[in-house]
């Protein structure tokens, strides 16, 4: 059966229009009959968008019409759901978010008893159930207030990083006006920083609008002119970050991963000797990796999927450039906050601007519209493997074809910025030209 309503990352769109309170109560009632049924205990939380509360009443109706308990955690960042399903035995967790989406546009993804993200498997009998339509069967649960779920989500950061002490360390942090507002600045506080926030008077409507990591421009400035030693970006569901050191220079989740890896092997944590990434991924990345001797795999782009990479070989560490990094030591998901704690903890001090990790290729990413994606592949593929050749050893070609959107991407990444820029307009222009 094709999906129509899961994506990537769970089902997604604009709240009231795609994103219905009929469907989010439909969704509710088939992920808890189908992953437990009647009895089953099931935890859902939610970012700051205005149209949270609504598709959570809804979920939760859903759940007690199929017999489940809805325990209702508040606005919590993504990666608390496995942490607090591992915490209380939960047979079904769900989240109410569109992530770094603007507010008009909400979600709902739901994480299993192990804690992970539903198999495309499970997601697709789901979505049978709801083109079946239910059965007339009075099933009756309940629905619960669960007090206390940021102190839990608090202690269990606390307990991760004990011994590492942010005092006389001064941090800007942007929560995007998103799910991070609360428990973001209260855990560097408790390690002893001292804290600035922006990004942290939620209404409903401002999550990601000109702050967090989609406008990292907005945090490299604040930490620049403000005199802070470094600052960190999430975005609304505080499941990625970016940062920014004291000179207002921008760093990516490849030199946070790649931080992190050599902290990790260094200390005889990174499991599997190895990480995971994607193919975004810079090729400086690649370089530095392999002069540390760790291991680099390479995954398709999405966390899910590097998620999907690390368990199957056993390893700790993956992420994406975007933000989302995964340290399986703590949980099974993206976690800006556990993210920007782990880079403080590399580093060993404030300045991000000492760094040495990697030295970033200069690169270039162009979406092309186009009417024909396979026909607009065919044609660039020649001259791509060309351009590829050519730069062997020193920087890479990558055109891949949007998976939702009417888009080819061309990527390039070489040495210099002019070459660079001559081989990626080079690229687009055949890719205009058949598209």
């Amino acid at each position: 059966m094709a999906r129509h309503l899961f994506g990537t990352d769970g089902v997604r769109g604009l709240a009231g229009e795609k994103l219905t309170g009929e469907l989010a109560m439909a969704l509710g009632r088939a992920a808890t009959e189908q992953v437990g049924g009647a009895g089953s205990r099931v935890l859902v939380i939610r970012d700051t968008r205005e149209s949270g509360e609504m598709l959570e009443a809804a979920l939760a109706a859903g759940i007690t019409a199929a017999g489940g308990e809805a325990l209702l955690g508040g606005v919590l960042p993504t990666p608390a759901a496995p942490l607090l399903i591992a915490q209380y035995g939960f047979d079904l967790g769900v989240v109410v978010s569109a992530s770094h989406n603007p507010y008009q546009d909400n979600g709902i993804k739901f994480f299993g008893a192990d804690g992970l993200k539903l198999s495309d498997a499970v997601e697709e009998e789901i979505e049978q159930r709801l083109e079946d339509g239910f059965a007339v069967e009075l099933k009756i649960g309940r629905v619960r207030e669960l007090h206390g779920t940021g102190e839990d989500y608090l202690r269990a950061l606390e307990a991760r990083f004990e011994g590492l002490d942010l005092t006389g360390v001064n941090l800007l942090l942007d929560c995007a006006h998103g799910a991070t507002y609360r428990v973001g600045p209260e855990i560097f506080r408790r390690l002893g920083a001292s804290v600035t926030v922006i990004g942290d008077e939620p209404d409903g409507r401002n999550i990601n609008d000109g702050v967090g990591s989609t406008h990292i421009e907005s945090l490299a400035s604040a930490v620049r002119s403000g005199g802070h030693d470094l600052g960190f970006a999430f975005d609304g569901d505080g499941d990625r970050v970016l940062a920014a050191d004291r000179n207002g220079v921008t760093v990516d989740g490849d030199e946070l991963i790649a931080l992190a890896a050599i902290h990790l092997r260094a200390a005889g944590r990174l499991n599997g000797g190895g990480v995971v990434v994607t193919v975004m991924t810079n090729f400086g990345f690649h370089t530095a990796m392999a002069a540390a001797q760790i291991e680099v795999a390479t995954a398709d782009v999405g966390d899910r999927y590097v998620l999907a990479e690390l368990r199957d070989r056993g390893w700790t560490l993956g992420g994406e450039q975007s933000g989302h990094i995964i340290d399986m030591g703590f949980v099974p998901s993206g976690d800006g906050i556990a993210s920007a704690l782990l880079t403080l903890e590399a580093l060993g001090g404030t300045d991000l601007g000492a760094r040495s990790a990697m030295e970033k290729l200069p690169q270039r990413l162009v979406n092309v519209k186009v009417a024909d994606k396979a026909l607009a592949l065919d044609a660039v593929a020649t001259p791509a493997a060309e351009e590829n050749s050519a730069l062997s050893g020193r920087g890479r070609v990558l055109v891949r074809a949007s998976g939702t959107e009417e888009l080819v991407r061309v990527m390039v990444e070489a040495p210099e910025a002019a070459e660079c820029d001559a081989i990626c307009a080079r690229l687009v222009a055949v890719v205009e030209a058949a598209g």
